[in-house]
């Protein structure tokens, strides 16, 4: 039978748990509010007061596993046809480099890490991913040099902006110390943290008929 002192002991031990608990979630969601915040406000959308650097491309820019040297941008437009509706999307052209020092392991580069700022308020739009040589969230291989690749977004029929903004995403290497079921490895935070914007002078392409 457990004595009154080892019930105190015990009461005492829950409410130091429960109070670092609590003191844990807050910070938790201290930081989700922060990002969330820097991404809808002052983050990527507005260039005046942007909480992140700019950066007009022709340029160089290393975030996370990868360095993107920026080069151009196209719009390319495909027109109405008898049995499809006008359609468009962006392609900005890079140069990719695996630069994981941390893991040096091999990895693609995902669609969220690049993203179209539209301007106006409107939401950031998402690339999907690197397309190297023609092919498709390509394997990128630490150690080697970069190799020319692509990222496309999906933007309205009409769109034309002389010049493009794209929002670039940093993954970060740490652990989860001090959250709540923390692994103290490091590993490579894949969501991504505001980083950086380039802009880019657009071209207008249309497809012709084959």
């Amino acid at each position: 039978m457990e004595s009154l002192d080892d019930v105190i002991d015990a009461m005492i031990a829950d409410r130091v748990i429960h109070r670092h608990r609590r003191k844990w979630l807050i910070a938790l969601a201290l930081v989700i509010a922060l990002i969330v915040v820097l991404l809808l406000t002052g983050g990527f959308k507005e260039h005046k007061g942007r909480a992140v650097p700019t950066f007009d491309a022709p340029t160089t820019v290393q975030a996370g596993r990868f360095e993107y040297g920026f080069t151009e941008a196209k719009i390319i437009r495909r027109p109405k046809t008898d049995y499809s509706a006008a359609e468009a999307w962006l392609q900005v052209y890079f140069d990719l480099k695996n630069i994981d020092t941390e893991t040096k392991a091999a990895t693609s580069m995902q669609g969220r890490l690049l993203r179209l700022v539209p301007g106006g308020g409107a939401e950031l739009i998402e690339s999907n991913g690197a397309s190297c040589h023609d092919e498709l969230n390509v394997v990128v291989v630490y150690g080697l040099p970069s190799q020319p690749c692509y990222a496309k977004f999906d933007v309205p029929a009409d769109y034309a902006e002389d010049v493009v903004e794209i929002a670039v995403l940093a993954e970060e290497y740490k652990s989860d110390e001090g959250t709540m079921g923390a692994d103290e490895k490091p590993y490579w935070h894949s969501a991504g943290v505001p980083h950086s914007v380039v802009r880019l002078k657009a071209t207008i392409e249309t497809e012709k008929d084959e």
